[in-house]
This record gives C-alpha cells, sequence and structure tokens, in this order.
C-alpha cells in the first residue's frame, strides 16, 4: 500500500511541475498561479526590469518556463502564420523560433491567433492553435527540434480557439469544447503525439478551460477534471479517459461559457462560468464517499468572466473583469471584502502571486498589486505600455509579463525572512 502510495504521489508532481521553479502550463503548477520562491517589486521602476523586447508577431497566450528557457506562441494576424519560440530567460535574447503557415481563423475582436499557452516537461514543449480547418497540436525539443505534428480536425467555435494543454505523465491532455456538439477530451502520448483516448463532449459552446490534477479524497488516485457550460464539472480517469463523475450546477436556460480554468484547495475544486451582462457563477464542489460530486457552496456577485480565481495562503480571490477583487474564504464561501481595483481597463488576464502580492494585468497593459491578506490594501502599479489580455508567469526569479507585442522579465528578490 505504501509503495502505491508514493507510486501516486509521484504521478501526480510529474503531472505538475517537476521543480518548483518551473512554469509548464498556463498558471504553472496545477494551474495554482501560485510560485512563493521569489518576491516581486508591487511597482516596477526601470532597474527592476531585467530586459524588455519586441515579439515578432501577436498573441494573448502566456509563457511558460523550463529552466533557463521561456516558450511561447505568437501569431501573424494577416498570414495567420503561427510562431512557436524559444527566449532565453536571462537575457532575453530569441533561442529559435518555428514558423508554420497554418491560416487565419476568424474569431472575437478580442482573441489572437495565439491565446493559447504551450506546455512544457523535461524534453519538449507542446503547443496548441487552430483554424476553422484543424486542430494542431506541434511538439519540439527544448532546442527547437520538430518532434511529431497531430492535426485533430476541424474546429467550430465563433469566437476563435483558446485552449491550452497540459502534460500528465506520459500524456499531453486538451479541452476541446465546441459548438455544434462535436468537441471531444482528448489524451496524445507525449513521444508520438497518437491519440491514447477520446472522450466525446456535448460542449455547445466553445470553451477555453485547462483541467486540473485532482487527488480522489478517498483513493488518491490522480483525476483529471475539466469544465464548461453543459456538463459543468467532469471527473476524468486519465488512464483511458473514462468519465468519473460529473455535476452541472449551471445555469442550462441561458447561453454561457467556460472561459477560466478550475483549482483545488484540500479536497475542493473551484470553478466559474457565465457570459458577459447574464449572472457568472464560482462553484465549489468536492467528490464525496460515494465518488459523487456534491455543491458546496456558491457565489453569484462579482464573479469573473475571464479571469480564473487564485487561492493563497487558504484565501481564495476572485479577480473579475471590471476589476472588482473579491477575497472568500475558501471552505464555506463567505466573502470577507470587496474592493474595487484603480484600473482604467478590463481584465481578460488571470491573477498570479509570488505569496505576498496578487498582481494582474489590464487591458490598457497596467500591472496591479494587491496585498495577499485577509485586509485589502493595493500596493502600486506599473504601466507596460502595451495592450495585454494576457496572464503572467512566475519563474527563475523572473516574473515574465507577455503584451500583446512585447516580452517583459521583473527581477524578483529573496523572500524576507519571518
Amino acid at each position: 500500500m505504501f509503495l502505491r502510495r508514493l507510486f501516486l504521489l509521484s504521478l501526480l508532481f510529474t503531472a505538475t511541475d517537476s521543480f518548483a521553479d518551473n512554469w509548464t502550463r498556463f498558471r504553472g503548477e496545477n494551474g495554482s498561479g501560485v510560485n512563493d520562491a521569489s518576491k516581486y517589486p508591487a511597482q516596477a521602476t526601470d532597474a527592476d526590469f531585467a530586459w524588455k523586447i519586441d515579439l515578432p508577431a501577436i498573441g494573448h497566450g502566456s509563457p511558460v518556463v523550463w529552466g533557463d528557457r521561456i516558450f511561447l506562441l505568437c501569431g501573424d494576424e494577416k498570414t495567420g502564420t503561427r510562431i512557436s519560440m524559444s527566449i532565453d530567460l536571462a537575457s532575453g535574447k530569441t533561442i529559435w523560433q518555428d514558423k508554420v503557415e497554418a491560416g487565419k481563423f476568424k474569431g472575437h475582436r478580442f482573441n489572437s491567433p495565439a491565446s493559447t499557452t504551450p506546455a512544457v516537461d523535461a524534453e519538449a514543449v507542446y503547443f496548441s492553435w487552430a483554424t476553422a480547418a484543424a486542430l494542431t497540436i506541434a511538439a519540439y525539443d527544448h532546442a527547437g527540434k520538430s518532434l511529431w505534428t497531430t492535426d485533430l480536425g476541424p474546429v467550430v467555435g465563433g469566437h476563435g480557439f483558446g485552449a491550452s494543454p497540459m502534460v500528465f505523465g506520459e500524456l499531453v491532455i486538451l479541452n476541446n469544447d465546441q459548438e455544434k456538439e462535436n468537441g471531444f477530451l482528448v489524451a496524445l502520448d507525449r513521444k508520438s503525439g497518437k491519440i491514447a483516448w477520446k472522450t466525446p463532449r456535448k460542449s455547445a459552446r466553445i470553451s477555453y478551460s485547462t483541467p486540473v490534477v485532482y487527488p480522489h479524497p478517498k483513493t488518491q488516485e490522480p483525476l483529471l477534471v475539466f469544465t464548461n457550460w453543459t456538463h459543468g464539472f467532469t471527473a476524468i480517469d486519465p488512464k483511458d479517459g473514462h468519465v468519473i463523475a460529473e455535476i452541472s450546477p449551471f445555469n442550462q436556460e441561458t447561453n454561457e461559457r467556460a472561459i477560466s480554468s478550475p483549482i483545488t484547495w484540500k479536497d475542493l475544486i473551484v470553478g466559474t462560468c457565465g457570459f458577459t451582462n447574464n449572472p457568472k457563477h464560482c462553484v465549489a464542489v468536492r467528490l464525496n464517499d460515494e465518488g459523487k460530486f456534491e455543491e458546496i457552496w456558491r457565489i453569484e456577485k462579482s464573479v469573473p468572466h475571464i479571469p480564473s480565481v487564485i487561492l493563497v495562503h487558504d484565501l481564495l480571490y476572485l479577480w473579475d473583469d471590471a476589476g472588482m477583487v473579491t477575497c472568500v474564504k475558501p471552505a464555506t464561501g463567505e466573502s470577507l471584502w470587496r474592493e474595487r481595483v484603480d484600473t482604467e481597463g478590463q481584465t481578460f488576464g488571470s491573477p498570479v502571486s509570488d505569496g505576498l502580492s496578487i498582481f494582474c494585468v489590464d487591458s490598457n497593459g497596467t500591472l496591479h498589486a494587491i496585498a495577499a491578506a485577509p485586509e485589502f490594501k493595493q500596493l502600486g502599479h506599473t504601466k507596460l505600455g502595451d495592450t495585454c489580455r494576457s496572464t503572467p508567469a512566475i519563474a527563475g526569479g523572473m516574473l515574465i509579463v507577455r503584451t500583446q507585442s512585447k516580452l517583459f522579465a521583473i527581477r524578483g528578490g529573496k523572500p524576507p525572512v519571518p
């Protein structure tokens, strides 16, 4: 039993980050958005920037980091060319880039040809992008050699594509929820790109959620939990893709969309869903002793539509699209405070944290910092001077912020001594 538990725990850790200072998927370790190895300035000066660079094309996807390398995706709005690239973490110099003539995909005006975040492990980096004709997953080694490319078929979605992959053990996992009920969840062999399993979905609305790893509370078996409007929360067995449990707590009477990604806290999973001016829902569920999901609490005020929620020091923060932040007790859903950040733009990216501050960038390119604390405190802001609809990454002593056409690295320092 002990060896089995040890194996399961090792599998869980390889599904997230092999080392605490890597940032291997959208929002880092298991999508938590937290890396507390270094602390970063709430209001950066010129001296705090390690470097600033122009990117070869635009995008809203986030960077990922493995060791001394950054990986991210860019896209040319006019031609649809996708550019997979690697950048040196210390200097900001381009190590390699690979251009693929993929074609354009008409979508929402706030979307882009490169709105996805790659996933990376010790051997390779995995990119996703789509046109109406083809959903592509492309793998490269860290030196830029193409390993494989898999075409997962056409994509139907009026708002364009935005689903990011994650690595779980030997699998690359992707949510391919689409419109017209022709979506699916899929796992690819990370070394060959061949499909390991494929689970059909009645999605009805394209969604952009990246799954989270959730240990079964009773067996500690790792599960993959996805969110979308129609199915709600779906727990998948990563071995073969079959559904373990499902609950649909979102409003089925109005069209909604799951854009944000879920997070975990103890035995809870927290996710959001909604649509523009309609009510939006933040719901916490857990697997009970019977192996079924049960709803624990819900919030329907100042819930983010696009940004994912974040949990720091056992407090949950909801940073909504208009800059309203709500601090919540994750066990009960009780709100401790609700305050507006001094922002002039919308929020399309998700918050991240170094354990001391919570950072989030608005659409005008202003990086805001608030205290990760039971009382609201706005700590400062840094103007980056470019449109931004992406989520920062934290790794290697750097806070890395991708705006629409630029990439910035802000140096961190050692955590304060308690």
